[in-house]
């Protein structure tokens, strides 16, 4: 079968697949069709790609590949009926993109679905390699930013004390924000609504901040559960204390398929210091500060720097790019079966979900296949309620 690249949209610097996965793709027969200067943000040459044994050819061909990866979800007007589609198509938030793919009959492969639990799938999920660019970048910009110091230093003209870096929340982008900020010589305090998340805060070097009345809130899926507005505020006001004198504060609330949950309201920042930067890790789906300007950096009244970047994966394209291609090599390879090649099978817990009464199954959620043959699929009866 020939797998098509194509070139992602205008402001999306990262490409699907890059050339050091092509081996592997071909190993398990596939044909690689590469679209002309896919990769070239990415900083992977046409050259890279053919010499590793793709074909570079234009849009056309590309989009005619019986199987197409990419990041963003292509225009439903450049697919073909039958056509299968792996990318991260963000499902909940773009259900008239679903729709399209059902309509049209195109097997959509969302990979922002992956059963992350599920430790077969760890190699396969885009979300933890992503995110973990995400952390690591988040707190390198708020140290661009800063108007100070990270480490302690011992200088002859005097002693620098190390800088307060506050990290909101310890997924996986929250653990890699706080081991870097750690790795700089900062002093790390984290919060999580996840009250397991203690011991992993403490593993790489931060201090946990705890809330009075915390539970565990976190849903069977991995992801944080919805909070009420009553403990929201309560851990808004805990937190944000605590980072009212922090040189740094980077926030990661993300709940996934719905917008991101509000972590530093107007009045926080106001009593931050001036000189002060928040990275909103989020801005892409609201944001987690209420004053954060969605793709810009901008400073407040009171000399807070805002930073709203979105696509952070995307200013480490070439590192983004490799982790992606990996995780979806890994899974495309894994549906090629020796004597039926590549299939779609109803029994693969990746693609379906884990079944009814096993430990990792979520009511309600399928896993990474959305649509096949112009229906959604039956596990995913909480998209399909929202289409």
């Amino acid at each position: 079968m020939k797998i098509g690249v194509p070139m992602e949209p205008e402001g999306e610097t990262r490409v699907a697949i890059v050339p050091g996965s092509m081996k592997k793709l071909m190993k398990s027969g596939f044909e690689v069709i590469v679209e002309k200067g896919a990769g070239n943000a990415a900083n992977y040459s046409d050259e890279e790609y053919s010499d590793a044994g793709a074909t570079i050819s234009d849009r056309a061909s590309v989009l005619s590949s019986e199987i197409l990866i990419s990041i963003r979800i292509p225009d439903a007007s450049e697919l073909s009926k039958g056509q299968i589609v792996a990318c991260v198509a963000d499902p909940f938030r773009h259900p008239e993109k679903v729709q399209a793919c059902i309509d049209g009959g195109v097997t959509l492969l969302s990979m922002d679905m992956i059963p992350r639990r599920l430790s077969r799938a760890q190699s396969m999920d885009v979300n933890s390699s992503q995110d973990n660019l995400a952390g690591y970048k988040a707190v390198l910009l708020g140290a661009a930013h800063v108007p100070r110091g990270i480490p302690m230093m011992t200088t002859s003209a005097g002693t620098i004390r190390p800088a307060k870096v506050v990290i909101m929340g310890s997924g996986v982008a929250g653990l890699q924000a706080i081991a870097t900020a750690k790795r700089l010589g900062a002093v790390v305090y984290a919060s999580d609504v996840r009250k397991s998340a203690a011991e992993q805060i403490e593993s790489v070097g931060g201090r946990f901040i705890e809330v009075d009345g915390m539970d565990d809130f976190e849903d069977e899926s991995g992801y944080a559960k919805p909070l009420t507005m009553e403990f929201i505020q309560k851990v808004n006001d805990t937190v944000c204390g605590v980072a009212a004198d922090a040189d740094i504060i980077v926030t990661t609330a993300r709940i996934f398929g719905r917008p991101a949950p509000i972590t530093v309201p107007a009045s926080a920042v106001a009593e931050f210091k001036s000189g002060a930067v928040v990275v909103d890790m989020n801005a892409d789906v609201g944001g987690n500060c209420e004053l954060t300007k969605p793709g810009e950096i901008h400073t407040t009244d009171n000399g807070v720097i805002i930073v709203g970047t979105s696509n952070l994966p995307g200013t480490l394209a070439n590192t983004a790019s490799m982790l992606y291609s990996n995780n979806l090599t890994t899974f495309i390879t894994s549906l090629v079966d020796k004597e039926n090649g590549f299939t779609i099978s109803e029994d693969d817990d990746i693609l379906v979900g884990a079944p009814e009464g096993s430990d990792f199954h979520v009511n309600g959620m399928g896993g990474v296949l959305i649509c096949k043959d112009g229906e959604i699929h039956p596990k995913q009866s909480r998209l399909g309620g929202a289409l």
